[in-house]
């Protein structure tokens, strides 16, 4: 199979997006005011939905984010609240696509958190979760919620394992333990049966994620893999890297064969991590790098030449990450077909851009809507765990009205203990394996000794007291018989 190199001038053919236009919001429809977190972690530290923009910020002390209703637009208040429990920094966070009040986020305290965020947003500082969940044993940089499951999580983390989380009894039930790396991202197919994978350890996998067992894997010798992203139900994966020149670079593959790309493309020749974001109903790729101001976008097809360059957002800002807005909140008079909520460090601005198709029509314009995946889960994690797959329960935007939710989330009530998944305790101390680690942990088993110390010492005292006691009674008792 030959690797076809493309050049992505552009060359325009018949298509409803070929005019597709970036529109940025007006100041006042910006969030002003925000402390966005100075991390590096190649994250994109936002999670939008309908209802809430959540956004990490830095703070002294461990880890916070906030959460602001996508409505309150304007300057934010300095003493806003936040959430706040985390004993480390926040590095990624997500809204379950389900509960639009449900948010989960993974910190360098190696646990994962699930927040219930009150209808209306945050009036006082956020600390306690409605589940803690502990099971790595280094930091988590990654979480994603299941597709098509209502109770299912996944989190990877720097000990290079995938937990697999059911949310119904607050537990970890499945471990993925076949990267030799750190893992870099995920990225599920529509109906959650597969999942890809790029890894530190230059290989692409697509895994079965019951079961953990690697269905197809790519070793990327001459295209660096970064991102991952399956392309809806084409059965294709797309990759952003870097290519043997250090020239960005992406990929397409075969989800069936990852032994060679079907296509490669060169982008550029800066550094800065480039961001896939697909969209299933329009075939849509837009691809924005960290730091950058731009923000490409192509159209997806099953023929050669397969990635058809459309156009070029441009604008002067850096990007630190960016946020996405799900389909059903979108404006679909406005024929707006996608919205990033973009972050600028810089400037403690988050900035949505609209991504609008131009139509002169005032009426509902049914090609470029399609029917989309919905707020209704197609199955339970029980359901999903016992080997049922499901496609997602789709909706039209059709309907302007907001159907309400008759879920409720509910965390179950957890008791403290080992968490065992494959035979082995995952809370377990683990070799470390930097110097700084070795020194870490050494001072805190010191600082274990001393306190041990200390109470066995107040023990003894205790003890004697208790003694001498003992003896006075048992001196008084014959006296007073």
């Amino acid at each position: 199979m030959t690797v076809t190199k493309m050049s992505w001038r552009p060359t325009y053919r018949s298509s409803k997006f070929r005019n597709v236009y970036g529109k940025v919001a007006n100041r006042e429809h910006c969030f002003d005011g925000i402390p966005i977190t100075k991390n590096v972690h190649d994250n994109h530290f936002c999670a939008v939905n309908s209802k809430f923009v959540a956004v990490v910020t830095e703070s002294a002390g461990g880890g916070s984010f906030i959460v602001i209703p996508v409505s309150q637009t304007g300057r934010l208040d300095s003493h806003y609240p936040k959430v706040c429990g985390h004993q480390g920094n926040v590095l990624d966070i997500k809204w379950n696509p389900f509960f639009e009040n449900i948010v989960a986020s993974c910190s360098e305290d190696t646990s994962v958190r699930v927040w219930e965020i009150p209808e209306g947003g945050l009036r006082r500082n956020m600390t306690e979760a409605v589940l803690e969940l502990y099971g790595h044993s280094r930091r988590v940089g990654l979480i994603e919620w299941h597709p098509t499951s209502s109770g299912i999580l996944f989190s990877a983390g720097y000990d290079y394992k995938i937990l697999i989380w059911n949310l119904e009894i607050g537990e970890p039930v499945k471990m993925i333990d076949c990267h030799t790396d750190v893992i870099l991202s995920m990225s599920f197919n529509t109906d959650g049966s597969l999942l890809a994978t790029s890894c530190k350890d230059k290989k692409l996998r697509v895994i079965e994620p019951r079961s953990g067992r690697v269905l197809q894997q790519a070793n990327c010798k001459n295209h660096r893999v970064n991102r991952v992203v399956f392309l809806g139900n084409l059965k294709r994966l797309l990759t952003t890297g870097v290519s043997r020149w250090n020239t960005r670079q992406i990929a397409l593959w075969d989800q069936e064969d990852l032994s060679m790309p079907i296509v490669e493309e060169d982008i550029d020749g800066l550094s800065g991590l480039l961001f896939p974001f697909y969209d299933a109903d329009t075939h849509m790729l837009y691809l924005a790098g960290k730091g950058d101001g731009n923000i490409r976008y192509f159209e997806i097809t099953t023929e050669k030449p397969y990635i058809q360059y459309l156009m070029e957002f441009r604008s002067p800002a850096p990007q630190k990450g960016l946020g996405v807005m799900p389909k059903h909140g979108l404006d679909v008079a406005a024929c707006e077909v996608f919205r990033f909520y973009k972050l600028v460090t810089l400037k403690g601005l988050i900035e949505p851009i609209s991504m609008i198709v131009p139509r002169r029509s005032d009426t509902y314009q049914e090609d470029i809507y399609p029917m989309t995946a919905g707020t209704e889960p197609a199955l339970s994690a029980s359901e999903w765990l016992s080997g049922i797959d499901r496609d997602p329960v789709l909706m039209s935007l059709k309907d302007t009205y907001t159907r309400p939710n008759q879920l409720v989330f509910k965390a179950p009530v957890k008791e403290k203990k080992s968490v065992v998944v494959n035979g082995i305790d995952l809370l377990e101390n683990v070799p470390p394996r930097t110097e700084n680690e070795l020194l870490r942990m050494f001072f805190r088993q010191q600082e274990e000794l001393r306190r041990l110390k200390d109470e066995l010492t107040t023990k003894d005292v205790r003890i004697r007291q208790l003694e001498l006691e003992l003896n006075n009674l048992k001196n008084v008792s014959p006296n007073n018989v």
